[in-house]
């Protein structure tokens, strides 16, 4: 987190018929991820762990390669937080064919493309993986992420990431008050780490959408855990990149795409 800004703030609020007591409420901050001198995206965030959300940022919407990014410099401003890259000079293209000046509302997570075809763009299949869950981790690896949410428990207000590997559990989490943003945190904290995405699930928060599985397509994880259904367009992309899909809720477990990652596949 950047020092002198904080993930929440407490404000006096009143209870119908009643007095007021405060309450946490969790911070956005405009944060611009610059490449080369320019400004790609503006998005608001989490004013915490900021070098992963940018480094994440930079692999799921496919600017740059795991070993293109180097240091990731966070600079406060007034007005928000700018996370300064340098990319290949060969990155320009792409960086053009994209650019995104504009502020994107945490819950848009397509805000500044100009085209359908940016919208529907296509991801890489997944690496080859043997990752198998039991069918019992899949409740385990979204309960473990629960215990690993302290700025929820005390805002009630953000949507969490973490990266589940079999008999390790959550070995990394992040938080933000957009689930994108708390995709990428994870993405660049995996990164950061050397974690190998193929060993493990991503486990989420958030409902499964389009973007969702395309950040973790970018990633190469081959399975993603949500409480939340999919939309058809995310089954649909998870199907083809080589995702199994799985929800989990008071509902049961439901298994949306590539069945034999999950050792029971008959579960509902």
């Amino acid at each position: 987190m950047s020092e002198g800004l904080h993930p929440f703030r407490r404000v006096a609020a009143h209870d119908t018929g009643a007095g007021s007591a405060p309450v946490s409420l969790p911070e956005e901050t405009p944060v611009a991820v610059v490449y080369n001198g320019s400004t790609q995206a503006v998005m608001m965030a989490t004013p915490a762990d900021i070098e992963d959300f940018a480094r994440g940022f930079s692999l799921t919407e496919g600017f740059a390669e795991a070993h293109e990014i180097g240091e990731v410099e966070i600079v406060e401003q007034p007005n928000g937080i700018e996370a300064r890259i340098w990319l290949p000079e060969k990155k320009q293209a792409a960086l053009d064919a994209r650019r995104r000046a504009q502020v994107g509302p945490v819950g848009c997570g397509l805000c500044g493309i100009d085209s359908l075809a940016q919208a529907a763009r296509e991801v890489r299949a997944v690496p080859a993986s043997t990752l198998v869950l039991a069918p019992s981790e899949i409740g385990q690896a979204l309960d473990a992420l629960r215990a690993l949410q302290p700025l929820h428990d005390e805002t009630r207000a953000v949507h969490a990431a973490g990266f589940y590997v079999p008999g390790r559990g959550i070995v990394l989490a992040r938080e933000d008050v957009g689930r994108h943003n708390a995709l990428d945190k994870l993405a660049g904290a995996m990164a950061a780490a050397g974690s190998d995405p193929a060993s493990g699930a991503v486990v989420l928060t958030s409902r499964l959408s389009l973007e969702m599985v395309q950040k973790t397509a970018m990633i190469g994880a081959p399975l993603m855990l949500s409480v939340s259904q999919p939309t058809a367009h995310a089954v649909r992309l998870a199907e083809e990149a080589g995702i199994a899909l799985v929800t989990h809720n008071r509902h049961g477990t439901r298994i949306f795409t590539h069945h034999a990652r999950i050792g029971s596949a008959h579960v509902l």
